[in-house]
């Protein structure tokens, strides 16, 4: 998974950084409020860590901002040293799904953050994943479209999986190369698209199917489902 964090604190980052790292997540950590919203604006996360109190925002506020322009769906946890049942009512009510208080334990931190994760994105834990005419089998990493095994690379297949689990979420492009090729990697945008473009062809990804990947230009790519048409009496009527 793809985690941030914002924390003015460089020891409290260090300190996600390490756990984060030990359970493979990429993590991405930020000083202030602003360095966060900058890149939201182009890059998506699955899970966000925010400080209360930051030295150009206020955590609650911040999560309220996040939930309306960038998120709705990302599960935040609150980190702090706040712990009066005022301050918990209030960071939930602003659109906080959890909240733990400074100094952190390393396994209530690792508990609380898988738990948010598997609420999240149940998909990610199961064995066999259906989406119509695709079936993922996880367990032995292959797809079959229309009971049919597909011939896919190890990239197609992640790719594949990564946008079907997150159907109808854009996910950048970023996101994407770190998940598929690791967080330090360095991996041409050409590759991706060229990833893309024959998954596209590979499991028939087309408005006549019903499934279609979007691109959103500098952003990244959307698999989207889409309506189905409207009978022809209603549509005459």
């Amino acid at each position: 998974m793809r985690i941030a964090a914002v924390d003015d604190d460089p020891l409290q980052l260090e300190f996600y950084a390490k756990a984060l790292g030990a359970q493979n997540h990429g993590f991405h950590g930020f000083a202030n409020a602003e360095a966060l919203r900058r890149h939201l604006r182009r890059e998506t996360f699955d899970l966000l860590i925010v400080d209360w109190q930051l030295p150009d925002a206020d955590g609650p506020d911040l999560v309220r901002e996040i939930r309306t322009h960038y998120g709705a769906d990302m599960p935040i946890l609150f980190v702090t040293l706040r712990d009066s049942e005022a301050d918990l009512v209030r960071g939930l009510a602003s659109g906080g799904d959890d909240y733990m208080s400074k100094p952190v334990r390393l396994a209530e931190f690792n508990a609380r953050l898988n738990a948010l994760l598997r609420r999240a994105w149940p998909s990610s834990q199961e064995s066999t994943l259906d989406f119509g005419r695709y079936r993922f089998h996880t367990d032995r990493r292959s797809l079959e479209m229309d009971g049919q095994p597909l011939a896919l690379s190890e990239r197609e297949y992640d790719i594949a999986l990564l946008l079907f689990s997150n159907m109808g979420r854009l996910l950048s492009r970023d996101h994407l190369r770190e998940a598929v090729w690791g967080y330090s990697a360095g991996v041409i945008s050409r590759s991706l698209d060229t990833h893309i473009s024959r998954l596209r062809a590979l499991l028939d990804l087309q408005p006549a199917s019903g499934l279609v990947i979007t691109a959103v230009y500098g952003i990244g790519y959307r698999l989207e489902r889409l309506p189905e048409p409207e009978p022809a009496h209603a549509a005459q009527a």
